[in-house]
């Protein structure tokens, strides 16, 4: 394993145990960075730490659940015990919602926001002050093109991503003069273990997705992982409070 943009770097991934955060993970490892993995399935962790070191590169994996503050203090808490440091942070664990208005419950829309928004807003909570303790880092939270547009049937997760984009925005100016850059991914639809649940492996509503892309095909988690290592690298290094669209044209129409 080659190390290149990201030697001597610190990642931390959460979502890690699969689709984009698998990829990343296992990305980041490869421009040489020492890579902590989250998620809440051990086994996945254990499995993706393994292919990390059959590469060559240096990982390590914590169970944590985002929703939960203690989880995530610990997460970070065990990046820095384990590594020293902490320079990047890929935050990325979430959660799907699908279904109409009379379906919005209210426990639906907190298992949605506590992921998808407090476990954003609370891994930042704890990443930023280590990042400041060693002069900076770099920041990318996971949006989706539903944070930028407004999606019938998707209303609660539709929602989370709208307020991942204001915190990602807010707090990239909080922190631009702290040398901690912040920024968003926002992903069309990705070939992920999500997406097989929101949409089918196969079927009308699989193929309805696939056409809402204009290049004719939805996109591959090592696509979204390009660019996540470079809003990552010091080749964005004048980046900060933006969301990066990585969709096959979606928004464009």
């Amino acid at each position: 394993m080659n190390k290149k943009k990201l030697s001597d770097k610190v990642a931390l991934v959460t979502g890690g145990t699969s689709g984009i955060g698998k990829t990343t993970a296992t990305e980041f490892a490869r421009a040489g960075a020492k890579v902590v993995l989250s998620g809440r399935r051990e086994k996945e962790g254990a499995s993706v730490v393994a292919e990390i070191q059959q590469l060559g590169g240096t990982a390590a994996f914590i169970r944590a659940d985002v929703a939960k503050d203690a989880d995530v203090k610990a997460m970070v808490d065990f990046t820095v015990a384990t590594y020293g440091r902490l320079d990047i942070a890929f935050n990325n664990a979430g959660v799907e919602w699908i279904g109409p208005l009379d379906q919005a419950t209210e426990s639906e829309y907190r298992r949605v926001f506590d992921i998808n928004v407090w476990g954003v807003l609370n891994s930042m909570r704890h990443e930023i002050p280590v990042m400041l303790k060693s002069g900076g880092g770099a920041i990318v939270n996971t949006s989706s093109v539903a944070g930028h547009i407004g999606m019938g049937q998707v209303s609660i997760y539709t929602a989370s991503k709208h307020a991942v984009e204001g915190l990602t925005k807010a707090l990239a100016l909080e922190f631009a003069k702290h040398n901690i850059r912040i920024n968003a991914v926002a992903p069309a639809g990705v070939a992920t273990d999500m997406v097989d649940r929101f949409a089918g492996k196969e079927g009308d509503m699989r193929d309805y997705l696939t056409s809402l892309h204009p290049v004719g095909r939805i996109g591959t988690s090592e696509e979204i992982a390009a660019a996540v290592l470079y809003l990552c690298s010091d080749d964005a290094k004048f980046t900060t409070g933006t969301s990066l669209v990585v969709d096959g044209g979606m928004l464009a129409q």
